[in-house]
Order: C-alpha cells, then sequence, then structure tokens
C-alpha cells in the first residue's frame, strides 16, 4: 500500500502543477492574442507601403495560385502586392514583393526568414548590404536570376541558395501579376 502512496502523491502534484501551468499560459494567450494580431497585421501593412505605397490594398481571391503565393493584393492606383514563400538554405524565407502595372518590381521586403545570420539572413536586415542586395531588384522584369544563374542579381556572398530563393519568389510574383493583366 505504501508504494501505492508513493507513486500517486508525486503524481497528483505533478497534475496540479501541470494544470495552474495550464491554466496561466491559456490566460497570457487570451489577454495578449489581440495584441499580437494587430503588431502581426502592422508588420504586413508596413512591409506592403515598403514594396508599393499605396493608400489601401485589397486583397484578390485567385484560384489558381502557384503553390509559393500566399496573398495577392491590388494596391490603390494600380500594381499589386503579392507575398510568396520560398525555401531557403536554412528554412522558408517569406516576402513581399511589389509589382508595378507595367510588370516591374517595385520592390521586396523580408518579411520572415530563418536564414544563417552573416550569410543569408542579410537579405533581410536593415544594413547597408541588406538595402544594397534588396535595391537589385527594383526595376526587374520577367525572369529574376542571379548571375551565376545567368540573370543580373548579385548574391549575398556565401548565401547563393537564400539569393536564389528570393530571386524565384520575385520571378513567381511578377509572373502571376503578368496573368493579372
Amino acid at each position: 500500500m505504501k508504494k501505492v502512496v508513493d507513486f500517486i502523491k508525486p503524481a497528483a502534484i505533478l497534475l496540479i502543477v501541470a494544470a495552474v501551468v495550464a491554466l496561466v499560459l491559456g490566460l497570457v494567450d487570451m489577454m495578449t492574442r489581440d495584441r499580437i494580431e494587430a503588431i502581426a497585421q502592422e508588420t504586413k501593412t508596413n512591409a506592403m507601403k515598403a514594396v508599393l505605397d499605396a493608400s489601401s490594398y485589397e486583397q484578390l481571391t485567385l484560384d489558381n495560385a502557384p503553390a509559393d503565393v500566399n496573398e495577392v493584393y491590388a494596391a490603390e492606383g494600380g500594381g499589386w502586392v503579392v507575398q510568396v514563400t520560398e525555401t531557403g538554405s536554412q528554412g522558408s524565407i517569406t516576402l513581399m514583393v511589389g509589382v508595378s502595372p507595367d510588370l516591374a518590381c517595385t520592390g521586396i521586403s523580408v518579411t520572415d526568414s530563418s536564414e544563417t545570420a552573416g550569410l543569408g539572413a542579410i537579405a533581410s536586415q536593415q544594413s547597408t548590404a541588406g538595402e544594397n542586395f534588396r535595391s537589385q531588384f527594383v526595376g526587374q522584369t520577367g525572369t529574376v536570376a542571379v548571375t551565376k544563374d545567368g540573370g543580373t542579381i548579385n548574391a549575398l556572398t556565401g548565401a547563393t541558395i537564400t539569393s536564389r530563393a528570393i530571386s524565384t519568389g520575385v520571378t513567381s510574383a511578377l509572373a502571376l501579376c503578368e496573368t493579372l493583366g
């Protein structure tokens, strides 16, 4: 009988601790959910404005969007903002791509990335190297590729896979917008 009590007592204590922790986590989630969603929306809006400034954006519903396209927005005044996700060297890279009515890239903004610090992560940083890399995409049309693949984009040093992924994302956005007319 003593062995059973010795087993049940720690199990009951563990169950109580787990229940209290779950309750606290649930309360924290309830208290912060709206704020987290508001920050995420603000971040998305800022990324959209950075690539194609407009007073408003209307989300489009597309039936046959490529797998790498997450969302498409028509910008007031013309053009589109396309959110794409590509696979980089360390995982997914999500970016916003602005596309003008004449189907040229107006800018890119990397909104989520898990690329290697000091290499692929430079693409999303607010540094001179990051800004120089991203600025190469402005004005690009058609198929966008790094110089190693016959294109005009200078890859980030040591981050060719990241650079290729971003080039592929921009190409997908441009091709999609071409179908939108």
